[in-house]
């Protein structure tokens, strides 16, 4: 199979059973009392359904299937399957931050196990600390974006889309097919997410998920292209939006004098949302400044190795210019005080009581 066939084969096989599979995950939670109740920084008005991570890997896992194989694709899959179970586990239980840590540290061994790290060239301990930091980083940066209807499957839909397209450009006709099933999963789920009200949330069982899969696949499409140590500088890009919105959360909290693992409205989406007033407008800004960069990225590489290097350059210098921009007075939402210090979210955030009720609003996260 072609990387174009394998595609088309991957994003239609991934939305349409995602799109089916989520109303049964619905049905589930809902019969499971499995909800997400609104609480100091999560401000949707009524408790909401979780399991939309369920969705999406049901749809995932049958196109992984039909796309054919790639080096370490049941490493990649088995790891995805995993921290899945656990986010959904975080979901219900709470698990502790530790654990989630060690399993996306295991994770990220297992990658470099199975010939899917980073090769810089610069040592096999160095490639082992890059992949830990590279899967726990973009991991944490989607659950954290999880936190506004639609960002997290949108901004996860269109890094993959980006990295299958360079995919297919090198011919990893494997890689882009599992690179298109991710962003067809986030497509099949996201009109129940982004419905009026919200139907469904991902939960971390989602965010984790997508996280690791945007992670894991850009360290295979690397490993393909071969770029040498521009490859950093190009998968970064394809990530760009969560690890903005990582690096501004963690300055802002920094200047304020803030915990880092706390839960607050002071991510991207709460600024963009003062401005915007729809989580389906933010989501639609969020999804058409990360295609950008994408294409940015693709062109760049295509252009050669010192072309990548200047628009690496100019992404961070913006991103720079952004943060200090996104976090003045202007652009600071009402209530942006984070919630108390026992109320830790990101790796281990503690979960509500299940209840049951109508969902509206404001996306978990």
């Amino acid at each position: 199979m072609n990387a174009e066939l394998s595609a088309i084969v991957g994003f239609s096989a991934a939305g349409a059973v995602t799109l089916a599979a989520t109303p049964l995950a619905i049905a589930i939670a809902r019969r499971t009392n499995f909800y997400d109740r609104p609480r100091e920084y999560r401000k949707h008005s009524a408790p909401t359904p979780f399991l939309g991570g369920a969705a999406v890997i049901a749809g995932f896992l049958v196109a992984a299937v039909a796309v054919g194989g790639v080096s370490g694709k049941h490493v990649l899959l088995g790891c995805a399957l995993g921290l899945w179970l656990l986010g959904t586990a975080d979901d219900r239980f709470a698990v502790p931050p530790k654990w989630r840590l060690l399993a996306e540290g295991l994770a990220a061994g297992a990658l470099v196990w199975a010939g899917l790290g980073w090769h810089t060239g610069l040592g096999d301990v160095l490639d082992f600390v890059l992949t830990v930091v590279w899967i726990a980083g973009i991991i944490n940066a989607f659950n954290l974006m999880d936190n506004l209807d639609g960002a997290c499957s949108t901004v996860g839909g269109v890094c993959a889309l980006g990295i299958g397209t360079m995919a297919a450009i090198h011919g990893q006709a494997a890689i882009a097919g599992l690179s298109f099933a991710l962003a067809g999963g986030c497509a099949g789920f996201l009109p129940f997410n982004l419905a009026r009200p919200s139907r469904i949330f991902l939960g971390d069982g989602g965010s984790m998920l997508i996280g690791f899969l945007v992670a894991g696949l850009s360290l295979a499409l690397a490993r393909n292209m071969r770029l040498g140590d521009a490859d950093i500088l190009a998968v970064a890009i394809l990530a760009g939006l969560p690890i903005l919105d990582t690096a501004l959360v963690s300055v802002s909290r920094i200047r304020r004098g803030v915990t880092l693992v706390t839960g607050g409205r002071d991510h991207l989406t709460h600024r963009l949302l003062l401005v915007l007033h729809s989580p389906r407008a933010v989501a639609l800004v969020l999804a058409s400044a990360q295609a950008a960069l994408c294409t940015l990225a693709i062109i760049s590489v295509q252009l050669g190795r010192t072309e990548l290097i200047g628009l690496a350059i100019g992404t961070a210098s913006a991103g720079v210019v952004a943060i200090a921009l996104l976090d003045t007075q202007r652009w600071r939402p009402a209530g942006i005080a984070v919630a108390s210090r026992a109320q830790p979210v990101g790796v281990g955030a503690p979960k509500p009581q299940p209840v049951g009720a109508t969902p509206v609003g404001i996306d978990s996260g």
